[in-house]
């Protein structure tokens, strides 16, 4: 070999090797019939699906007080599995009342079915299109989840969103749908100045153009649901039912009694919550105490 060759190949050599650790490591493609979840994850310029281990523990009859929602979202998604036409769907209200819950829930009863969840997060979803183009042609059903999705006054990655639900020219594929949750009904910050130029047109109102293109991101979910924070018996009922649940699960001896929920009342009161998350909260403690064999 000559001796220019030679030094060109070790120079070439060098530069690779301090290249490499700069380079995204080639990752193999998720084996979908054996992952039910996946996160986007971000890395460098690009990103990928990180497998996730998710527990299937969480059924759609541990969602107590949201009946309607909870058939409304499941009508949905028996749809989308079906292959029959289905909505993008935006899950919005009060925190702590389920809505996260629900789409977790969904996952566990239908995973069996094909249904596939993909966490992407707000700030991520830029990354739509790359995300959506390594799915849609998997056999699989798969929903997009983003959870606590808004977008502060400024802020333009919403036009992202809104291309990739139903502004572009290439659609989402049918076996990708997204499902969001807020709290927020339309996810970008009104202010009051935004309706300083709303006009009068022939006796009709007309907001300006901020406006409708705020609006319109919230236009592009076909399904919205709303979600209310708890009255204190909706409270109770969701803390009598996760007692009941893990006490079960224990072999825990238990009654409903007065005092039990005065002490839930006084735990939500402390923490000026009363959602679903606080009575799940309050019960894991109360079991707790009871089998450590503490008067809670």
């Amino acid at each position: 070999m000559e001796p220019r060759l030679s030094a060109f190949l070790e120079r070439a050599e060098s530069v690779l090797a301090r290249l490499d650790p700069l380079l995204p490591a080639v990752r193999p493609p998720l084996d979908w019939s054996q992952c039910l979840a996946a996160r986007w994850q971000r890395e460098g310029r690009s990103g990928f699906l990180l497998p996730l281990q998710v527990s299937l523990d969480l059924n759609l009859d541990d969602l107590i007080g949201v009946d309607r929602q909870r058939e409304q979202l499941a009508r949905n998604t028996r749809q989308f599995l079906d292959g029959l036409p289905a909505n993008h769907a935006l899950l919005w209200g009060a925190r702590g009342t389920g809505k996260s819950s629900l789409v977790r829930a969904l996952l566990a009863e239908n995973a069996a079915a094909g249904l596939r969840l993909i966490e992407i997060e707000r700030d991520h979803l830029a990354d739509l299109p790359r995300v959506v183009e390594q799915l849609m042609r998997l056999p699989q059903r798969f929903v997009l989840f983003c959870d606590d999705l808004s977008f502060e006054a400024g802020e333009g990655d919403y036009r992202v969103l809104k291309s990739v639900l139903d502004g572009s020219l290439e659609r989402a594929p049918e076996n990708v749908l997204l499902y969001a949750t807020s709290n927020r009904r339309h996810l970008v910050p009104e202010k009051q100045s935004d309706n300083e130029n709303w006009q009068m047109v022939d006796g009709e109102l007309h907001p300006n153009e901020a406006v409708e293109d705020k609006i319109a991101l919230s236009d592009r979910f076909g399904l919205w649901l709303s979600f209310y924070p708890f009255t204190q018996e909706h409270f109770l009922d969701v803390v009598r039912h996760w007692i009941g649940s893990m006490a079960e699960q224990a072999g825990l001896q238990w009654h409903c009694s007065e005092e039990l929920e005065k002490q839930a009342i006084r735990w939500a009161s402390g923490r000026g919550n009363r959602n679903g998350r606080c009575a799940y909260q309050f019960a894991r403690q109360w079991v707790g105490l009871q089998l450590l064999g503490t008067e809670a």
